[in-house]
Order: structure tokens, then C-alpha cells, then sequence
């Protein structure tokens, strides 16, 4: 079996915990009356039918053990960033969940999904929670055990985001290896179902590494999204969009500048304003919001080929979230983004003690000081 993945998010956030941040206070959203953490089910298995996005079928809502838990918000589709539900608010992806104390294994819970809603930036009720055993492609017969989340755009163009994932098939050692990648798709109920791999035609494949890092971005300023991967030996395989439902690019193809590490630029990925997204290669990891270097790829009619020298993260000061926990902690960013539609972007972060406690913050554009909402991704616990 392939070792897990490493991602940009997994480099900067730790697998957390499974009780609520102690110390409910004005600033904590109160789902539970500062009473046991609530629970979360996982979404509902694929339904078969033809016309179906990942075998589509309705979440469930339920009354959970602590708290309430509501339906996601059915939308009709938009073009918002992260909107997998497509009702015009931006929705937050969680990897890392935190662990019950009784978890000696070490397994990942999933990716939690939190929605937004027409009350409040986020709502932590509107979750779900995405597992490789409910929404995972089989790569023949076996079901990957590794399930995080990579990046997002409207792949298909339907007004409803989607979401790649990175896995772990089996693999021999012999030959190049199979696609890790996933995609599942956005609905008017969110993400549901079975995802499908990403297919790579072979000609846009090189090597025999792992086809990794998948980057989201109109590299080609078609106006539809497209996703950038590594290939062997530095390159980048570029698959055009729209995506099909059976997870394949409009064509696809290999460009030889890149590296083994691929990031869209921050805050904005079209650096030079010409109306191609550019991308980031690097030689080693980087953390959102923390320093770093890389080579920027100008995108073009061709893709993110054209260079365009070397390109510098900047480094940000994180506001911390008000995690009541003795000893250290650490805080991570998970998001700038736009949450409360006043079209300024909103900052989201994580800070963490261990596996085994977490609370997420989100701060409105332009005010660090008292965050608008914090959660715990306990919440997403059985």
C-alpha cells in the first residue's frame, strides 16, 4: 500500500480531538449548551440510477445525541468558490478531524464538511462528514484507506462545486502507479456519493511517480476550470476542463516546467491580472500562510507554462482561535475566503492541542480581534 499523502493542509494541521473546547464563552457557537460533544453521521451510501451525480441521494436530517443536527441547504447552483451546494455561500473543508479518546488506532474520521447558510457565515448544524468506506471510488476490489481532501473548483461546470481527494490504491511497485485522485462532485444537497477517479490519459503521464498535488485554476482563460499535476522528473500534467461525470478532462497534457510540490498563488492565482490563473512549483512543501519560495508558472492559452520567475509566500501573523487548553498549542490557516458575502475575504484557522482537542475560528475581513464563530471538529464525532 502507498503511504498516506502528504497535502498542503495535512502539512500545516494535525489529526485533533474528541471533546469541544472546555470554556464556553460568548464567542463559542453553543450547539450543545457546553454539554457532550454532538455526533455526526456519515453521508448516505451511493443510490444507482442513471442521471445521478455520484449515485446522488438526499442527506437525512437528524436529532443528534447533544445537538441538532439539520439538513444542508438545497441549492440551485452559482458561482461562488466552495459552494458545493450550490445555494450561493461558501462552505468550509476540515481534514484532521480530532480523535475520540478511545480511538487506539489512529484511523482518520474523514473530511468534515461544514455549509454555509443564509443566517450565519458558517453553520456547524449544516455538516457532513465524507469517509472513503461511504464516498470512495474501489480501485478494483479494495477500498483506499486514506480519504483527504486536496483542492475544489466546478469541474463540470454545473454551478455546483467539486471536491479532489487523495487516496492510497494498491500498487505492485511495478510500472507507473494508479491515479490517486478523486473527484466528487457537488449536488444541490452537497457532496453525496461515490466519487470516481480522475483519468489521466497516458500520454499526459510520465514516470513513475505518484500523479499528485492536483491545483485547481483557469489555467488556459477558457473560463472553465482546470486542474494542474505532478508528473516524473519535474512536470506538470495539465488537464483541461470541463470534467466528465466519469471523471475525464476535456484533453490533456504534459508541460515540462514544475516540481514535485504545486500551489495556486496567494491571495489572488491570477498574479499579473492577464486572465490566466497561474500556478506555483516547488521543491518542498509549503503551509498556507507561512513563508516560502517556488517558481511561478504563467498561464496561458497553453496552460501554466510560461515562466515567470521566482515567487515568494508571503508570511502572515495568525490570529489565534480561543482554545481553552492547558499546555502548547498550535494554530494553523485553513482558509481566506469570502464567508460572509460582503466580497472581502474572511480568514478561518485552527488552533489545536495534540489529537484530542481543536477549535476553529472565523474571523471577518479586516478584524483579528474577536473571531464570528468557533467550533470544534468533535462535532463530527460517532
Amino acid at each position: 500500500m502507498r503511504p498516506r499523502i502528504t497535502h498542503p493542509k495535512a502539512a500545516v494541521t494535525t489529526r485533533a480531538t474528541a471533546v469541544l473546547a472546555a470554556g464556553c464563552t460568548g464567542l463559542l457557537l453553543v450547539l450543545t449548551g457546553c454539554g457532550s460533544p454532538s455526533a455526526a453521521d456519515a453521508p448516505p451510501s451511493a443510490a444507482s440510477g442513471s442521471g445521478a451525480k455520484n449515485g446522488d441521494t438526499p442527506p437525512e436530517a437528524q436529532t443528534l445525541a447533544g445537538a441538532a443536527r439539520v439538513p444542508v441547504p438545497r441549492g440551485a447552483g452559482s458561482r461562488v468558490p466552495y459552494d458545493f451546494n450550490g445555494d450561493g455561500h461558501r462552505d468550509l473543508v476540515i481534514d484532521d478531524l480530532v480523535k475520540a479518546p478511545e480511538d487506539s488506532h489512529g484511523d482518520d474520521a474523514g473530511i468534515g464538511v461544514v455549509y454555509g447558510s443564509d443566517d450565519r457565515p458558517l453553520d456547524p448544524a449544516a455538516r457532513q462528514l465524507l469517509s472513503a468506506r461511504a464516498n470512495a471510488a474501489k480501485s478494483g476490489d479494495t477500498l483506499p484507506a486514506a480519504f483527504d481532501a486536496e483542492s475544489a473548483c466546478d469541474l463540470d461546470r454545473d454551478g455546483f462545486t467539486d471536491l479532489i481527494v487523495s487516496t492510497d490504491p494498491p500498487y505492485n511497485g511495478i510500472g507507473a502507479p494508479p491515479v490517486p485522485l478523486q473527484i466528487l462532485f457537488g449536488s444541490p444537497r452537497g457532496l453525496t456519493g461515490k466519487a470516481v477517479t480522475v483519468r489521466i490519459p497516458q500520454q499526459a503521464r510520465f514516470g513513475n511517480e505518484w500523479p499528485e498535488q492536483p491545483v485547481c485554476g483557469d489555467f488556459d482563460g477558457d473560463g472553465k476550470a482546470d486542474l494542474a499535476v505532478t508528473a516524473s522528473a519535474g512536470q506538470v500534467t495539465f488537464l483541461h476542463g470541463p470534467f466528465s461525470r466519469t471523471g475525464a478532462p476535456r484533453s490533456a497534457e504534459l508541460l515540462p516546467d514544475g516540481g514535485p510540490y504545486l500551489y495556486a498563488p496567494e491571495p489572488r492565482a491570477d498574479t499579473d491580472g492577464d486572465g490566466y490563473d497561474d500556478l506555483v512549483a516547488a521543491a518542498r512543501p509549503h503551509a498556507p500562510g507561512r513563508p516560502g519560495k517556488g517558481t511561478l508558472l504563467l498561464g496561458s492559452a497553453k496552460g501554466p507554462a510560461r515562466p515567470g520567475g521566482t515567487y515568494a509566500f508571503a508570511a502572515e501573523k495568525l490570529p489565534r482561535a480561543p482554545l481553552n487548553a492547558t499546555g502548547t498549542t498550535r494554530t494553523a490557516l485553513l482558509d481566506h475566503g469570502d464567508y460572509d458575502a460582503d466580497k472581502k475575504p474572511d480568514t478561518v484557522v485552527r488552533t489545536y492541542r495534540g489529537e484530542r482537542q481543536d477549535l476553529i475560528a472565523l474571523y471577518a475581513a479586516g478584524n483579528t480581534d474577536r473571531p464570528v464563530l468557533t467550533f470544534s471538529t468533535a462535532l463530527f464525532l460517532p
